[in-house]
């Protein structure tokens, strides 16, 4: 498969390019760092990092390279830095609260059934989303329930805006794919 013609729609910034990219290398730059972390949370949080770093820098890829091992420079270097910060955990577990008020989200419908099914639909939504890391809860949350911006969100939990875009894409495919599991 040619990856190149993918990269460079990449650089002009096609969103279609970028999520092939993603979806073609992030288990191979997942798997490297799970087996160098030891930890799936740090695997998957260096992963995210690097994708959005590698995103934002795409236009000094250097083609002389492979892509995939540009992608683990980046990933190795994101993990130095952790090491380096020592950085504090940023995942935030939904609470009871906010768990309530998000299965509290009101039906405007005057049918009785509709409302059944409709609460009914989203009670299995949920418990969907809670089968998702915590950290993918919380953006999903944020986005979807409190319906807020992308830069909203990377304000709200301190990170890079595209960290929150990329974090949005692994947690509505991951959903999809426990939904379609079901």
């Amino acid at each position: 498969m040619e990856i190149k013609p993918h990269i460079e729609k990449a650089k002009d910034g096609d969103q279609i390019a970028f999520t092939f990219l993603l979806d073609h290398y992030w288990n191979e730059v997942y798997g490297f760092m799970l087996k160098r972390t030891e930890n799936e949370t740090d695997a998957e949080d260096i992963a995210i990092e690097t994708f959005a770093k590698a995103f934002d820098k795409i236009a000094t890829y250097n083609p002389e390279f492979q892509f995939n091992t540009w992608l683990i420079a980046i990933a190795k270097n994101v993990h130095i830095d952790l090491l380096r910060k020592k950085k504090s955990s940023l995942f935030v577990e939904i609470t009871d609260q906010e768990n309530q008020q998000a299965y509290n989200i009101a039906d405007t419908t005057p049918s009785a059934e509709d409302e059944l099914i409709t609460e009914q639909n989203l009670f299995r939504l949920l418990q969907y989303i809670k089968e998702l890391k915590p950290h993918y809860q919380e953006v999903i949350q944020l986005r979807y329930f409190q319906e807020l911006s992308y830069q909203e969100i990377a304000e709200k939990i301190g990170e890079p805006l595209n960290n929150v875009k990329i974090k949005l894409l692994r947690a509505k495919k991951l959903l999809a794919e426990i939904i379609q599991g079901k």
